[in-house]
C-alpha cells in the first residue's frame, strides 16, 4: 500500500482527552479515530491489526474443533426474558422499533446460540458441540475509558461449547485452556489464568486470561513460581506476600492487569431456560452443561500496544503487524523495490510521499511496523535495513532483504 494513495494520516500531537497510551498512540499513528467515548471508527492500518488478530484466533479455535458461524447482533427482547437478562443485565442496550416491539443489542450471545443449537442437540451423540463467532459487541458502560480497553462497542470472540456432563465439560475446558494460551503466545503476550467470579453469567468460579500492565483495571495476585493467579476484586482470601497456595514455594505478588479472555462455566442455566435437553447414554433426558469462553479483539489489540511501545511510537509484534515493511523511499526512490517486495509476497508499506526524510523516519517508528527499509541516492544498489526494536542499520543486497524477511 502507498501513502499516498491510502487513507492514513499521522499526528504530533494526540487529542487532549486521550489519558491512555494505547488511545494515544493508536490515533495519533493513524490507525483509530474516536467517534464517541468508547465507541471508534478503525482505520485501514487499525482494521489490519484486527484482522490479523482475529485470524490468529481462528485458526486456534478451529485446531480444537470448534465451528465458525456468525450470529445475529440485534436480538428479540423476549430471548433476554427468558433468561432474566433483560432486567437484570444493566450494560443491555434496550431498542425499541417504530412497532414498539422491544430489542436488545448483543452484549454476549447465549440467548441466541442456545435456542439456535436446540435444532441440532437431541441424544449424547450430538455432543460435545462447540461453535464460535466474531462479531461487536455492544454493552452500555457508565464510564467508556482507557482507549479501545473499555468500550461501548468492541469486536469479540465467543466460543460456546455444549456438554452431556460435567466431566465432559471439564476436559474440554483444559483444551480450550490450552489454545487461548497459544492464541495469546503467538500475538507476543503472556497471559495469566486467573480465577474470578462468574458475575453475571455463572455463580461458579470463571476464568480470566489476564495480561500485566500498569494500564490494567484489575487487581491480581500472581505466583512467579507456577501458575497460579487470582483476581482479589472477587475473592478476598489472600494478601500480597502470603505463600502461593498452589506451589508453597513463593510469595504472592500484587499487580494491574488487563483482561483479555475469559471462560464461563454456565452450568445448566441457559439450557433450562431454553428447554433445551439431550436424551444420555441412559436413555434419560438432561439438560446439557455449557461453557463460555471470549476474546476481546479489539481489547487485546489495546493491550499489545501498552506492552509494546516507546518514546517514538507502537512496536508490533510481528504477527499481528498492519505490514511486515516498512518502505521509506527518499528523493522519488523506491517505486522499484515496492514491486519487487510485492511480487516477493512481502505486504508493504511504502512511504512514497514528497516529505523530508526525518518526517518520513518519525513516522515509521510511531507506526511500528518491524522492519524500515530506505532506499535513496546514498544508498546507491544497496537498501538500508533496520528493525523497529534496534537502533541498528545495514545496508544489504535485495535478495539478502528477503532472506532476512523469510
Amino acid at each position: 500500500m502507498k501513502l499516498t494513495d491510502s487513507f492514513v494520516t499521522t499526528l504530533r500531537d494526540a487529542p487532549k482527552d486521550a489519558l491512555t497510551i494505547n488511545h494515544q498512540l493508536l490515533v495519533r499513528a493513524g490507525f483509530v479515530r474516536q467517534l464517541m467515548a468508547g465507541v471508534y471508527t478503525y482505520l485501514p492500518l487499525g482494521l489490519k491489526v484486527l484482522n490479523k488478530i482475529s485470524q490468529i484466533v481462528r485458526e486456534e479455535m478451529n485446531e480444537i474443533g470448534s465451528t465458525e458461524v456468525l450470529m445475529p447482533i440485534l436480538h428479540p427482547a423476549i430471548n433476554w426474558k427468558i433468561t432474566g437478562g433483560w432486567d437484570k443485565i444493566d450494560v443491555l442496550f434496550k431498542v425499541k422499533s417504530r412497532t414498539k416491539r422491544d430489542y436488545a443489542l448483543a452484549q454476549s450471545n447465549e440467548e441466541t446460540v442456545t435456542p439456535l443449537t436446540s435444532e441440532f442437540i437431541h441424544t449424547y451423540k450430538d455432543l460435545p458441540l462447540s461453535i464460535y463467532h466474531i462479531n461487536w459487541k455492544f454493552r452500555d458502560e457508565l464510564r467508556s475509558k482507557s482507549g479501545i480497553l473499555r468500550g461501548r462497542e468492541f469486536l469479540m470472540k465467543d466460543l460456546y461449547s455444549f456438554h452431556i456432563d460435567q466431566e465432559d465439560f471439564d476436559k474440554y475446558y483444559q483444551t480450550a485452556k490450552k489454545a487461548y494460551l497459544r492464541v495469546f503466545e503467538r500475538l507476543g503476550l503472556v497471559a495469566k489464568v486467573t480465577e474470578a467470579s462468574g458475575g453475571g453469567f455463572s455463580e461458579k468460579v470463571s476464568y480470566e486470561f489476564e495480561v500485566l500492565t500498569s494500564a490494567g483495571e484489575a487487581n491480581i495476585l500472581y505466583c512467579n513460581n507456577c501458575e497460579y493467579c487470582v483476581n482479589i476484586d472477587d475473592i478476598k482470601k489472600y494478601n500480597e506476600g502470603d505463600n502461593c497456595p498452589l506451589c508453597k514455594k513463593a510469595k504472592l505478588k500484587a499487580s494491574l492487569a488487563s483482561e483479555v479472555g475469559n471462560v464461563f462455566d454456565l452450568g445448566q442455566k441457559y439450557t433450562k431456560a431454553f428447554g433445551l435437553t439431550a436424551v444420555n447414554e441412559k436413555g434419560t433426558k438432561v439438560y446439557p452443561i455449557m461453557g463460555c469462553y471470549g476474546i476481546g479483539i479489539s481489547r487485546t489489540m489495546g493491550v499489545i500496544v501498552e506492552k509494546f511501545h516507546d518514546d517514538k511510537g507502537i512496536i508490533w509484534p510481528r504477527e499481528v503487524a498492519p505490514f511486515d515493511v516498512h518502505l521509506v523511499g527518499l528523493n522519488g526512490k523506491g517505486e522499484d523495490l515496492y514491486k519487487k517486495l510485492k511480487e516477493n509476497h512481502i505486504d508493504v508499506l511504502f512511504d512514497d510521499r514528497d516529505l523530508p526524510a526525518g518526517q518520513k523516519f518519525n513516522d515509521a517508528d510511531l507506526i511500528g511496523i518491524p522492519v524500515r527499509l530506505v532506499v535513496s541516492e546514498k544508498t546507491c544498489e544497496k537498501i538500508e535495513f533496520k528493525e523497529r526494536t534496534s537502533d541498528k542499520t545495514e545496508l544489504l543486497s535485495f535478495d539478502e532483504i528477503i532472506k532476512k524477511l523469510k
